[in-house]
């Protein structure tokens, strides 16, 4: 059940960022101090459901806290906690201006 839940999820989200439906980049562009909001995921399946698992739902409200001295990973505040996240996999999450 929640498997389908997170297919859903993500076939929705990889649509709507493959669409262009929203003026979105990737969180990897980001700058330290930025809110964005999470528009959707486009990654293969095992990564997509792990970090929708973390909290990187469609609508999360997200920050960039800092960057690591050689750049990878990035720290992100999700949800109230810090996660640090490979530029690899920030690279596949679509996110958007917070307003």
């Amino acid at each position: 059940m929640i498997s389908e839940i997170f297919d859903r999820i993500l076939r929705l989200s990889r649509d709507s960022i493959r669409r262009g439906a929203t003026s979105c980049r990737h969180l990897g562009e980001a700058l330290p101090g930025q809110r964005l909001r999470v528009a959707g995921i486009d990654l293969p399946p095992q990564k997509a459901h792990r970090l929708l698992e973390m909290g990187f739902v469609p609508g999360t409200s997200v920050e960039v806290v800092r960057f690591a001295p050689l750049g990878d990973p990035i720290e992100v505040r999700v949800r109230g906690y810090h996660l640090s996240v490979r530029r690899v996999e920030a690279r596949g999450i679509g996110v958007e201006e917070w307003k």
